[in-house]
């Protein structure tokens, strides 16, 4: 699976990996639900971190398609509230 990191660039990661930036994107929708935004920064912040520790950085000529899209941690809420949809920021892929 490729997630791309909004300003950083892509990584590779394990489908495993999935389940917890789920969670966590669970969690950042309802602070965004709430308005926490400082709840908001600490959650995206700690998905870009499970990626970046776990993942690997592929090369930034490569244009392979993303498969999640992780925004910056300092995005607002109201930037957050025009990306998130129903599914929050991760959409809910089939399990393969």
């Amino acid at each position: 699976m490729i997630v791309r990191l909004m300003g950083e660039g892509q990584f590779r990661i394990d489908d495993g990996l999935r389940e917890g930036l789920n969670q966590l994107d669970d969690q950042a929708a309802k602070a965004v639900e709430q308005g926490d935004e400082e709840g908001l920064h600490r959650l995206l912040g700690l998905m870009a971190q499970n990626v970046r520790d776990h993942g690997e950085r592929m090369p930034d000529g490569d244009l392979s398609a993303s498969d999640l899209i992780i925004p910056p941690e300092d995005l607002s809420l109201e930037e957050a509230r025009e990306l998130f949809s129903g599914e929050g920021l991760i959409p809910d892929l089939p399990v393969v």
